[in-house]
């Protein structure tokens, strides 16, 4: 197996991606973020979730003053305004 070449080798399985807005009730920013996140998302099939920021401690105790935050896979990718290129490209490893 390990002399076999590449194109009979199974390629790994494609990494599962999920972001996710952190937000509050109430606020603007985070409405356009979540527009910008359900087009992105949407066009490439990647799920997402939000989270409100009060009801969440330890959210509210990290990013309190950076909300909307946007998470990918864990990690805080941007907050307050969301890129929609810089999102796709982030997502689509481009």
């Amino acid at each position: 197996m390990a002399g076999m070449s590449p194109l009979f080798r199974r390629k790994a399985a494609p990494q599962v991606r999920l972001v996710t807005l952190v937000r509050k009730p109430g606020c603007h920013l985070c409405d356009d973020a979540q527009t910008v996140i359900e087009k992105v998302c949407g066009e490439l099939g990647v799920p997402w979730e939000q989270k409100d920021i009060t009801e969440d401690r330890a959210l509210h105790d990290q990013y309190w003053e950076q909300i909307p935050v946007v998470l990918v896979d864990g990690r805080q990718h941007t907050f307050w305004r969301v890129d929609e290129g810089r999102l796709r490209k982030e997502l689509t490893g481009g």
